[in-house]
C-alpha cells in the first residue's frame, strides 16, 4: 500500500496540482461573487486582480475615467473590486450617514481590514489624521492640528510666507521670461507645484524650501538663485519623495497584498514606495529633532515662530500660553511619533491639490475671458495704485469674487475625486442594507456635475457662489470632505489660493499658449494636471 501510495506520489505532476488549485480557488472566487450580498452592476472582475485590468489597461490608470465611465454605464450605484468589493456612490443624498458630522457617527474608516493591511505595510495606519482609523487617536491628533492651524498668528504667518514665496516667484518669472531670453511657452505646472511646495513646507515645518531656486537653476544659462547647491537638493530630494508617496500611496489600498509580494510590476512599485517611506521618515524625525532642540533653547521669555510644527511641540507644556487652564491629563504632549504624522498629513494634503487648482483655475480664467475681467475689476480695485504692496488678511477677505472663483473651479475640477469610507455596523445606505465592514467609495466628481444638485453643472459660474441666500444641497459640495473628517486645512487653502490669485493677476497677464489644446491631466488618489502652456506677460 505504502509502496503504490509512493510511486503515485513520484508520478504526479506537479503543474497539475496547480492547475486543480487554480480550479478550485477560481470556482469558489466566482461562487462568492454570484452569491454576494445586494449584487450590482458593475465591471465583471478576475481571479486575484478583480477589476484592475478594465482600470489599468482599459483607462490607463486613471481613477476618474474610470469611475466616471462605469457610472454612466452603470448607474449611481454600482460596484467593482479592486482589493475588495467597493460600492460606488455617486448622488449626494446616499452619503448623509457617511459624512455625518455627528460625533457618535460611526463610519470614520477609511478601509476595511483587509485592505487597510497596505496602508499597515506602508507605516501610515493608525497615524496622523488622513490614514489614521482609530477614533480616539484620530481625535486627538486633530485637536493639536486644529488649534494650531485656526489659529490667528498662524493666518498672519500664513500671509507673511506667501508674500515671501512670492516675490521668490516673481523674480523668477522677470528673470527668465519678462526681462530674461526665454521667450517660450511656460509650464506652470511645475512652477505652481514648486511655489505651493515651498509654502506648504515652510508653513507647516518652519523650515525653508528651495524648490523654486532648484526649478530656476535648472532653467536659466546665466544667472543662479542666491541659495546653496547643497540647500537646494536636498530640499528637492524631499519633495521628489512626498510627491512619490502622494502619486503612489493609493496602490497599497487598490492593490491586493498578494500581487504586491509576489506579482513583478507591483512588487518593484511597492518595494520602491517602502524605500521612499524609510526615507521621508527620517527627514521629518530630523526635522522635528533639530525644532525641539531650538525651542529648548529659546528663553521662556523669548518668542517662537507661528509654524505648525512649533505651535504643536510646545502645546500643553509650560510655553503655552493655554498652559495653565489646560486639562494636562486629558491632553498631552504628543510624542515625535504623533507630530510626524500629522505634519506629514498636512504636507501631503495641502501641496498637490492647491497647485493643482491653481492651473485650473488659469485655464478656466482662460476659456472665460468675462469671469477674468469681472476678476481682475476686484483685485485692482483692492489695490488701487499700489501693486507692488505685500497682501495683507484684509486683503484677503475682500476678495470675494476670487474666493467664488476658488470654489467653482473645485467643484468643476475636482481634484480628490473618490473618498472611500468602511461600514462600522450594518447600515442602510442607497435602499440597500450591507453588512459591517463594506467599503463605500463616494465619486465626488459625479456628484459635483448632478444636475439635480447644480443648475448647468458642467457651466463655469463663480457668481453661483455670490447669489444671496446661496447654499449647496448638503453633501452636494465635498471638495473638503464632509462630516468629522473635513479637512482641517481648508482655511489655510483658501488663504494660500486666493492671495496667490491676487499677487499673480494684479502684475502678470496669464493666458493659455495654445487655446485649442486639450487639458492634460492624470488621475490616481488625485487628478492632477500634468502640463499647462502659457503664455505670461506684464499687466499694462
Amino acid at each position: 500500500m505504502n509502496l503504490k501510495l509512493f510511486n503515485l506520489l513520484e508520478n504526479f505532476d506537479y503543474l497539475t496540482l496547480v492547475g486543480i488549485t487554480l480550479i478550485f480557488y477560481v470556482t469558489h472566487y466566482y461562487i462568492k461573487y454570484f452569491n454576494r450580498i445586494n449584487p450590482l452592476s458593475g465591471p465583471f472582475p478576475f481571479p486575484f486582480f478583480g477589476n484592475l485590468p478594465q482600470l489599468y489597461i482599459g483607462h490607463g490608470g486613471n481613477f476618474k475615467k474610470f469611475f466616471n465611465y462605469n457610472q454612466k454605464k452603470y448607474g449611481d450605484i454600482f460596484e467593482v473590486t479592486l482589493s475588495a468589493r467597493i460600492i460606488v456612490l455617486n448622488r449626494s443624498e446616499h452619503i448623509e450617514k457617511l459624512l455625518s458630522a455627528a460625533t457618535k457617527n460611526p463610519h470614520l474608516a477609511k478601509t476595511s481590514e483587509e485592505s487597510g493591511k497596505g496602508f499597515r505595510e506602508l507605516g501610515v495606519a493608525g497615524k496622523g489624521l488622513i490614514f489614521n482609523q482609530d477614533f480616539k487617536s484620530w481625535r486627538y491628533n486633530r485637536q493639536f492640528f486644529t488649534r494650531a492651524i485656526l489659529s490667528p498668528k498662524f493666518s498672519h504667518e500664513a500671509t507673511h510666507w506667501i508674500n515671501n514665496f512670492f516675490e521668490d516667484f516673481e523674480s523668477y518669472m522677470d528673470r527668465l521670461y519678462i526681462y530674461g531670453d526665454n521667450k517660450k511657452a511656460v509650464d506652470f505646472s511645475t512652477w505652481t507645484n514648486q511655489f505651493t511646495n515651498d509654502t506648504v513646507i515652510s508653513l507647516l515645518t518652519g523650515e525653508s524650501s528651495y524648490t523654486m531656486a532648484g526649478y530656476f537653476n535648472e532653467l536659466s544659462n546665466n544667472e543662479k538663485a542666491e541659495h546653496s547647491s547643497a540647500l537646494i537638493d536636498e530640499t528637492v530630494n524631499f519633495v521628489h519623495a512626498i510627491r512619490k508617496f502622494i502619486m503612489g500611496f493609493l496602490m497599497f489600498q487598490i492593490v491586493p497584498s498578494f500581487l504586491r509580494h509576489y506579482f513583478p510590476y507591483f512588487k518593484n512599485k511597492s518595494d520602491d514606495m517602502m524605500q521612499n517611506m524609510e526615507y521621508l521618515n527620517q527627514r521629518f524625525d530630523s526635522i522635528i529633532k533639530k525644532r525641539r532642540k531650538i525651542i529648548e533653547n529659546t528663553p521662556l521669555d523669548k518668542p517662537l515662530s507661528n509654524d505648525i510644527l512649533t505651535s504643536i511641540i510646545v502645546a500643553n507644556t509650560p510655553r503655552d500660553f493655554n498652559y495653565k487652564n489646560a486639562n494636562r491629563e486629558a491632553i498631552r504632549p504628543m510624542t515625535d511619533p504623533e507630530i510626524r504624522g500629522i505634519i506629514f498629513d498636512g504636507i501631503v494634503a495641502g501641496t498637490d491639490t492647491t497647485a493643482n487648482t491653481i492651473l485650473y483655475i488659469i485655464y478656466s480664467l482662460a476659456h472665460n475671458q468675462d469671469i477674468k475681467k469681472k476678476m481682475l475689476e476686484e483685485i485692482d480695485s483692492v489695490f488701487q495704485d499700489n501693486n507692488t504692496r505685500p497682501i495683507t488678511e484684509e486683503d484677503y477677505h475682500k476678495l470675494r469674487y476670487c474666493e467664488a472663483i476658488v470654489k467653482e473651479v473645485s467643484r468643476m475640477h475636482t481634484i480628490v475625486n473618490t473618498i472611500q469610507r468602511c461600514l462600522a455596523r450594518p447600515e442602510e445606505i442607497a435602499g440597500y442594507q450591507w453588512p459591517a465592514n463594506t467599503c463605500m467609495r463616494i465619486n465626488i466628481d459625479a456628484i459635483h456635475h448632478n444636475s439635480d444638485c447644480w443648475e448647468d453643472p458642467d457651466k463655469f459660474n463663480p457668481d453661483r457662489w455670490l447669489v444671496e441666500g446661496f447654499e449647496p444641497k448638503k453633501n452636494s459640495f465635498v471638495s473638503f470632505g464632509g462630516g468629522l473628517r473635513f479637512c482641517p486645512g481648508r482655511k489655510l487653502a483658501m488663504i494660500e489660493l486666493v492671495c496667490f490669485m491676487a499677487l499673480l493677476f494684479r502684475k502678470y497677464d496669464v493666458d493659455l499658449a495654445d487655446m485649442e489644446a486639450p487639458l492634460k491631466t492624470a488621475s490616481a488618489s488625485l487628478t492632477v494636471c500634468t502640463e499647462l502652456l502659457v503664455k505670461i506677460k506684464l499687466r499694462n
